[in-house]
């Protein structure tokens, strides 16, 4: 039961690293997906206020795990 458990916690571990990094992505495609939908923002708007959020989320990630990794 243990090396399911092991093999399960890796596979789980392969696509979902930082798990802030995913509920962050998630909140941000909701957030902007809210706004275009009811306060009728532009399409294009959203799509580079996704770009700007995903990539700031991402190299904060990134920044987390290099600071994490020189201790």
């Amino acid at each position: 039961m243990t090396v399911i458990r092991l093999v399960l916690k890796e596979l789980v571990g392969m696509f979902v690293d930082d798990g802030s990094l995913a509920l962050l992505a998630l909140g941000l495609i909701a957030l902007i997906t809210a706004a275009v939908k009811l306060i009728a923002l532009p399409p294009l708007i959203g799509g580079l206020l996704l770009l700007v959020g995903c990539l700031a989320i991402l190299l904060d990630s990134a920044r987390r795990a290099a600071r994490g990794k020189a201790r």
